[in-house]
């Protein structure tokens, strides 16, 4: 009880190993090929096995897989895309990576997600592409919205870092049917150590996804001993997974329904914990067709001195996220987004991660109900 507490409450986020990690990097390792091998291909089809898809493209991070998405889409200079200021700063520096712009747009707050209706409310002309972020794990329905999409030429990429193995109606996420993709960063649902997944939307889009993570060099990068030489078709980064990184998300991946269990199981005891609390609500995440990324929870007042009290106490709280709109590197393209500045005002986020028990979850409830409590008192 007491290490799991001590390493619980004071971490927001930890990774989480099942122990056939460690054997299957030492594996790769003695292979001595650390790029773009079979291991990496066998990562790709197992994921897509897992999400019910055709393919899917393994790259290096989260981040380069918006960024390979969205050049892939066709998405570059001149064009406006409308992403969710209420997201981490790497979406919206994936945007400007590809010399397109931002268009900022509202959040719903019960959710953090953005809706067909604040997506309808932003589109303008210019509009080439909409990046919904999946906020903690909760799919985002923009079907009201596609007959504009479709009208306008409109590609939906998604930011789904926090989603993987969520549910969108009937299907995972990445199988609805948008150019999606995921994270697989150390503290994610899965994690690679390091790592992203592109799931595209046909073979097209699959093979320009290939080619731009790979310098744009057509020929696999593995099975080098097979070629005289190779074809630089085109731009291309390189953002290839690893083999080290793919053989950490395997072992993983086939552990996967103890981390949506848990997962589950930590959310529901923070959200029956925190029912009917004055003063503090839960972000919902719609948990019985997610996987919960995190833990969020909207303080009515005094936002910063409870999270300062908080985490005087040792409890790992975090403010995920900041609005973009307001960051000074994105003050070109600031717009008035009320509502998503007062979730930045009142988001804090709980420790939350495979380590801790339910106790935990109590323990650190019941410091959030102190700390709320002692600053309305205060005033």
């Amino acid at each position: 009880m007491m290490t799991t507490m001590v390493a619980g409450k004071a971490n927001n986020a930890r990774p989480f190993l099942y122990g056939s990690e460690e054997a299957a990097l030492a594996e790769a390792l003695r292979s001595g090929h650390y790029g773009h091998t079979d291991v990496t291909d066998q990562f790709e089809a197992d994921v897509a096995a897992f999400l019910g898809v055709p393919e899917t493209v393994a790259v290096a991070s989260g981040t380069s897989a918006l960024l390979v998405a969205l050049l892939a889409a066709g998405i570059g200079p001149g064009h406006e895309v409308l992403v969710p200021s209420f997201t981490f700063c790497a979406t919206i520096q994936a945007i400007l990576a590809v010399g397109a712009r931002p268009r900022f747009v509202e959040v719903n707050p019960r959710t953090a997600c953005v809706g067909s209706g604040e997506v309808l409310d932003a589109v303008t002309a210019e509009t080439r592409a909409v990046m919904p972020v999946l906020y903690g794990g909760r799919a985002v329905d923009l079907s009201e919205a596609q007959p504009v999409f479709a009208a306008q030429g409109i590609t939906v990429i998604e930011d789904a870092s926090h989603a993987f193995g969520s549910y969108a109606g009937e299907l995972l996420v990445g199988a609805a049917g948008a150019l999606t993709c995921f994270s697989f960063g150390p503290i994610k649902n899965l994690t690679c150590g390091q790592g992203g997944m592109i799931v595209p939307r046909n073979a097209l889009e699959a093979a320009a996804c290939r080619r731009l993570r790979g310098l744009g060099i057509v020929e696999s990068a593995a099975r080098p001993a097979e070629a005289t030489g190779y074809t630089v078709e085109g731009f291309g980064l390189r953002v290839q997974m690893s083999s080290l990184n793919a053989a950490i998300g395997s072992a993983q991946l086939s552990r996967f329904p103890r981390a949506e269990a848990k997962r589950k199981s930590l959310w529901r005891a923070y959200a029956t914990a925190l029912q009917g609390v004055e003063g503090v609500t839960v972000v919902d995440v719609d948990v019985e067709h997610s996987v919960p990324h995190l833990c969020a929870v909207l303080v009515r007042t005094g936002r910063d001195r409870v999270f300062r009290s908080l985490r005087a106490r040792d409890v790992g709280v975090g403010t995920h996220y900041p609005p973009n709109h307001l960051q000074p590197a994105f003050a070109p393209w600031h717009r008035s987004l009320p509502v998503t500045e007062r979730v930045g005002r009142k988001i804090m986020t709980l420790p939350f991660h495979q380590h801790l028990v339910e106790d935990d979850v109590e323990y650190v409830a019941s410091e959030v109900v102190k700390a709320v409590t002692e600053t309305a008192a205060i005033g």
